[in-house]
Parts: structure tokens; sequence; C-alpha cells
């Protein structure tokens, strides 16, 4: 019987991982118009297509990026969310900042769960990267349990650290190496 090649990058038993395409983006910008309660006021993905558009396409051809989208087979191949390694830097640094998000529709299923430990897996694995680090705002408690659910170890604080929703914001910062990931 001949192998049918799995349209993920990398599966677990319930997500699959694969890159972003432009095709996406009507599923997309509609599952962040239905989360928009459930990301305020930590993201704020594109929902429209012309933000898709922009968004997707700084994911798809910059070399110092990569964006995942998690998607659920149970549900032939929803998406469930978004990972993405942000600021990948080469050389003696090999290093990733990861953003994330889940959709309302699969929050609190333990989808972005697999989905986070299949991307540590892939960029551990085939991207050859030595460190992720995931920046949280402290009052993003299921951020923080995502991160902490996956073997991430908080290293710091940084005040008014990044720019979100109009002002700069505190966060704290989680981190795995290669070493440290349960892979």
């Amino acid at each position: 019987m001949p192998h049918t090649p799995s349209r993920y990058l990398t599966e677990g038993p319930r997500t699959g991982l694969r890159h972003f395409t432009h095709a996406d983006a009507a599923e997309f910008t509609a599952r962040a118009r239905e989360s928009k309660d459930l990301h305020h006021p930590w993201l704020f993905p594109p929902d429209s297509a012309q933000a898709y558009a922009r968004y997707a396409g700084r994911l798809i051809e910059d070399p110092t990026k990569a964006g995942f989208l998690v998607c659920e087979k149970a549900a032939d191949g929803a998406i469930a969310g978004f990972i993405n390694i942000n600021n990948i830097v080469e050389g003696g640094f090999l290093s990733g900042a990861l953003g994330y998000g889940a959709f309302a529709h699969a929050a609190g299923r333990g989808l972005m769960r697999e989905g986070l430990g299949l991307v540590v897996r892939h960029a551990f694995g085939p991207m050859r990267l030595h460190r992720l680090e995931i920046n949280v705002q402290p009052g993003n408690a299921a951020s923080i349990a995502l991160a902490r659910s996956c073997g991430f170890r908080l290293e710091g604080f940084s005040p008014k650290m990044l720019y979100v929703d109009g002002a700069w914001r505190d966060h704290m910062r989680w981190a795995i190496t290669a070493e440290t990931a349960a892979v």
C-alpha cells in the first residue's frame, strides 16, 4: 500500500503543524474576528484580508521569521491557533522569540499546548535552533500557563519592553534551550 504524505510538517495525536499560506486568509481572519474578546488586550492578529496579506507575507518571505498554523486534525485541519518564531538569529546565537495565540473555538482544549510542543521540537530539530524565548505580559495568565506547561523557565522581568495596544508594556521573559527541552 503506498504511503500518503502528511500535509503537516510535524504532527501530534490531535494537531498538525504547517506553514502559513496566502490561501489561509479567509479562515484565519474569520477566526481572528471571532476571538477578539479572547485576545484583547494581549494580542491583535490580522482580521482583514489586507492585514493578513501583509502579516503572512512577512512570515512567508522573511528568513528571520517562521510562522506555523496549529491545525486540529479531527476537525479536518481547522486552524486552532498560530505560533510564530520571530527574530531568528543564526551563528553563535541560534535563537528565536515566540509569539502565539489560540482561537476562541480551540481555547482551553490543550491544542495549543500540543502545538507549542511540536514547534519546540521542530525548532530544536530541523531548524537547528538552540534557544527559544517567550515574552509575556504579567497579567496574561493563560499564556504564562502555556509557557510553563511546555517547559519554559522564567528568566526575568523587562519593564516597558514591547509596544502593545498603544503603550509600552512590561513583560516576563520565559525561555527554553535544546538541552532543557523534553523533546
